[in-house]
C-alpha cells in the first residue's frame, strides 16, 4: 500500500532561560515593553505533524510519501527525513519563505514566551495532488494531518474527487476551523483520528451527533492517554485497545504522531484494525521516553519484544514478519 503523509514540516528551537520572567517585567509598563533574556540552552529539534508521521512510519519500514511546504533552509532536513527512509521527492520548496518554526524560551518557573512562524506552511495550499499520484504511480491512502487550513480542504476535497481513500486528522487546527470547515474536511473520510478531548470539539463544532460523524467516516479512531484507544465503526462494536506498557514519560510531545505512524504502518500491511492500533500504541511508547519528536531509536528485535510484551504471543507472531 503507498500512503502519501500530507502535513506540516517545521523546526523547533527551545532555549532555557535560567531565572523568572516576572522578574523582568513591569506591570505598569507593558504597553511599551522592550526586554531581552540572557539563555544558556538552545536545542533544535525537528519537527512538524506530517514529517513526524513519515519518519515514524520509516522506522518501521515504509517509504511514505511526504506533502507539504518547506523553505530553501530545509536542506539538512531532507536529508535528515531521506536517510531514513521519507520520500521528500514531493515536498514544495518556497523561494521567498523559510520553513515553518517554533522559537520558545522556558524560565525556571517553566513559563514560556514563544511565537510560531508558519512561513512557506501557508504555500502548502498550492500543492495538488494528481501529479504526485501519476509521478509515484497511485495513491492508496492519504493522510491529511494538520497543515495549513486551507491545504488541508484542498487535499480531502481532491481525494474524495479522484476517489482516493484519506484519513482526516484535524487535531491541532480544530481550535482554528469553524464548523463548516471541520465537515468540509472529514466528510467522506476512511479514517477519522482525534484524542478524546478533539472527539467531543469535533462534534461540538459540526453540530454532528457521534452516530452522525461516523456514519460519514466509517472508521474513528481515539486515543485516550494512558486509557489507549478506542475504534468505532459503523454497525459493529467498539475496539478497546490498553497501551502497550507503562514506560517514563519524558516528552509527551509528538506521542499522538507516533501512534498515528504505527496505525498506518499496520493499514500498509494489511493487518486487522487492532493490530493496527496495538502498534501505534507501541510505537507512541517510543516517543514518549524520549526527547524530541523523531529522536527515538529501536531495532526490529526491540520493537518486537515490547510489543510481545503488551499484547502477546499471537499478536508478536502476527507482525514479526513485517517488521523483519
Amino acid at each position: 500500500m503507498r500512503i502519501a503523509v500530507c502535513g506540516s514540516i517545521a523546526t523547533d528551537h527551545l532555549m532555557t532561560y535560567q531565572g523568572r520572567f516576572a522578574d523582568s517585567l513591569v506591570p505598569d509598563q507593558l504597553a511599551k515593553i522592550s526586554v531581552s533574556f540572557l539563555v544558556e540552552d538552545l536545542q533544535f529539534r525537528r519537527g512538524g505533524v506530517g514529517a513526524n508521521i513519515s519518519f515514524g512510519m520509516a522506522r518501521l519500514g515504509h517509504q511514505p510519501v511526504l506533502v507539504g511546504s518547506v523553505g530553501e533552509d530545509f536542506a539538512s532536513y531532507r536529508s535528515w527525513l531521506e536517510r531514513h527512509g521519507v520520500n521528500c521527492e514531493h515536498i514544495h520548496v518556497s523561494e521567498v519563505r523559510h520553513t515553518a518554526r517554533f522559537v520558545c524560551t522556558t524560565d525556571e518557573d517553566m513559563a514560556q514566551i514563544a511565537s510560531f512562524y508558519a512561513g512557506a506552511m501557508s504555500e502548502a495550499r498550492g500543492i495538488e495532488l494528481g501529479p504526485i499520484m501519476s509521478a509515484v504511480g497511485g495513491l492508496d491512502l492519504v493522510m491529511v494531518s494538520p497543515d495549513d487550513p486551507q491545504a488541508m480542504l484542498r487535499h480531502s476535497a481532491e481525494c474524495r474527487s479522484r476517489q482516493i481513500p484519506f484519513a482526516a486528522d484535524p487535531s491541532q487546527q480544530l481550535a482554528v476551523m469553524d464548523g463548516a470547515s471541520i465537515r468540509q474536511l472529514v466528510d467522506g473520510a476512511t479514517y477519522l483520528f482525534t484524542n478524546e478531548y478533539e472527539a467531543h470539539l469535533t462534534e461540538q463544532k459540526t453540530g454532528w451527533s457521534a452516530e452522525e460523524i461516523l456514519d460519514r467516516v466509517g472508521t474513528r479512531v481515539i486515543t485516550r492517554g494512558r486509557d489507549g484507544a478506542t475504534i468505532l465503526r459503523r454497525g459493529q462494536e467498539p475496539i478497546e485497545v490498553p497501551i502497550a506498557a507503562p514506560v517514563e514519560r519524558v516528552d509527551p510531545t509528538g506521542v499522538g504522531d507516533g501512534f498515528r505512524a504505527g496505525f498506518l504502518a499496520g493499514l500498509a500491511w494489511e493487518l486487522p484494525l487492532e493490530r493496527c492500533s496495538q502498534l501505534g500504541s507501541t510505537l507512541a511508547s517510543f516517543v514518549l521516553e524520549t526527547v524530541g519528536t523523531q529522536e527515538y531509536t529501536f531495532d526490529a528485535d526491540e520493537f518486537l519484544a515490547r510489543f510481545t510484551d503488551g499484547y502477546g504471543a499471537e499478536a508478536g507472531a502476527e507482525i514479526s514478519a513485517h517488521l523483519a
